[in-house]
Order: C-alpha cells, then sequence, then structure tokens
C-alpha cells in the first residue's frame, strides 16, 4: 500500500498523485516535491489515502518535504524573480515590435530554469528573445506558446454570471463545446450571450447538455407514443365514377366536333361541284396559307 496525496502547483490547475510516503500531510500544506521539470513548489489538493499499485502502473513521484523557512525565502525570492523577468521580457517584446502577448512567467523553486507563456496568432520566431533573456538572467529560458482558454485559466477574472471563472477555480480539464449545446438547450445563438471572456463558448454550456438532450429525446418518445393512428382515408360515394364521365363526356364532345367538320366538308363539295357548270362557289373554305 502506497499513500498517495494529491497536490496542485498553481490555482485551479489540474491535481496530479504523489507518494507522501511517511509524512502526515494535510490540505493546504505546501511542499516541496520531485517532479518531471525538477524540484517544484506545489500545495496539497486532496486527503491523504492509500491505494495498491502494481508493478506495471507508472511508479508516482514523491514529495520530498514540508516546506521549511527556508524553502519559504527562496519562493519569495523566486515570485520577485518572476514580476523582475516578466518585466523585462515585455519591454524586449515592445523593443522588437513582436506580436505576441506575454501571459506568465514561471521560476523553477532550484533556479534550473524559467518558463515564459505567451499568445500569439501564429508562429513566432523568438530565438533572438531567447538570447537576451538568457543574457540578462544567466538561466536557461523556454518560451511556450497556449491558447486563449490557458490563458483565461492563467489570469483568471469573472464570467458573466458574476462567479469566479470555471477553468480557474476547479475544472481540470477543457472539455470540447460546440454550438450544438446551446441550441439543443434554446438558448439564444447571441456570441455575446454564449462566449466567455476567452472569446470561445463558454465552458458551462455542456454541464447541462446531457439532461437537456435525454430530456428531448424521451418527449418525442412520449409524443410518438400518445399519437393517435391516422384512419385511411376512404372515397365519396361515386368519386370513383367521375375520371370516367369526364372522360367519356370528353370522347362525346371531340366526336361532335369532327361530325360538324364533315358536314361542313360535304356541303362545300356540293357547291364546288355545282360551280363548276356554272362560276365559282360561294362560301368556299379559305387556305391556310392564303391568311
Amino acid at each position: 500500500m502506497h499513500n498517495v496525496v494529491g497536490v496542485r502547483y498553481r490555482e485551479g490547475c489540474k491535481v496530479y498523485n504523489f507518494d507522501a510516503g511517511e509524512m502526515p500531510l494535510e490540505p493546504g500544506d505546501i511542499v516541496i516535491v520531485d517532479s518531471e521539470q525538477g524540484m517544484g513548489v506545489a500545495v496539497v489538493a486532496s486527503e491523504l489515502r492509500q491505494e495498491e499499485r502494481g508493478p506495471n502502473d507508472k511508479p508516482l513521484k514523491r514529495v520530498l518535504r514540508k516546506a521549511t523557512e527556508d524553502d519559504s525565502r527562496r519562493i519569495e525570492k523566486n515570485r520577485a524573480m518572476e514580476q523582475e523577468a516578466f518585466r523585462v521580457c515585455q519591454q524586449k517584446i515592445l523593443e522588437r515590435e513582436m506580436v505576441m502577448k506575454l501571459v506568465r512567467v514561471e521560476w523553477a523553486f532550484d533556479n534550473s530554469k524559467a518558463t515564459f507563456y505567451f499568445t500569439a496568432d501564429g508562429r513566432v520566431d523568438f530565438r533572438d528573445l531567447v538570447k537576451d533573456l538568457a543574457h540578462r538572467f544567466k538561466i536557461r529560458i523556454e518560451m511556450r506558446q497556449i491558447g486563449v482558454r490557458d490563458e483565461a485559466k492563467m489570469i483568471g477574472g469573472f464570467g458573466p454570471c458574476g462567479r469566479e471563472l470555471c477553468c480557474s477555480s476547479f475544472l481540470k480539464d477543457f472539455e470540447p463545446v460546440s454550438i450544438r449545446m446551446a441550441k439543443r438547450q434554446d438558448l439564444v445563438l447571441n456570441p455575446a450571450k454564449i462566449s466567455g471572456i476567452c472569446g470561445r463558448l463558454m465552458c458551462c454550456l455542456g454541464y447541462e447538455y446531457s439532461f437537456y438532450d435525454e430530456a428531448k429525446k424521451e418527449a418525442r418518445r412520449k409524443s410518438k407514443d400518445a399519437a393517435p393512428e391516422k384512419a385511411p382515408v376512404k372515397a365519396p360515394a361515386g368519386a370513383e365514377q367521375e375520371p370516367a364521365k369526364a372522360k367519356e363526356a370528353a370522347v362525346h364532345a371531340e366526336g361532335d366536333k369532327s361530325d360538324k367538320t364533315k358536314r361542313k366538308r360535304n356541303a362545300w363539295r356540293k357547291r364546288k361541284k355545282k360551280g363548276k357548270e356554272g362560276g365559282s362557289p360561294e362560301g368556299a373554305p379559305k387556305s391556310p396559307t392564303a391568311e
């Protein structure tokens, strides 16, 4: 059995599990941990618990010790160095007219490196900037480009609801959010209403999405079951005979027209025959081409 405790490096950041050994730790304690980047400062975020770990599980990093007075003085010194590095880096960015926004500087506890977090629309060539910072502080410099949601998480703030931002208070990871979630909840599709301070869709759109989705599916099923079955529509009496009668009337009308034409033609032929004996027949039909 291993004594496992959850710690976080910054407020609102993800909680990582560490092996506490035999140290009695409580939430809120400041500890020095052995991380992948070297020694770091973290805050205990969960109660101490025991876990059974197998040989195939990834070994946990260890909590080295609780922060002592010397450690606290070093932490304060590192915080001052972070502010100084931020000021110098911001000045260098303005001098070089670089299209980037500096967000935060993190100074390693053991003075092994300094990490600069920034945002930019595209790729940025910061090689000369790194050289200037390394020459100024005599430390290894690392530049990390982050997104606007990570920027809001680091800086913090208050959302349209009046509460502290979810990402900077309790959210561990960013879940994907789509406009379909807003449509499913019948929200007004106004970007100013459904976007956070980062400019992206608010994370809280996904909190109740599953409930609305299941509720609407259940409502459709119930309405379908409750709908009465439609009876087949019967044609009125005599409706089937109407098309036949109309067709028969059309045939009779065509026959009457044909008989009338034949009578006119026979009458004209008789007048033509008499005209040969005495002249041109009167009332002879005009040729279509003559018209």
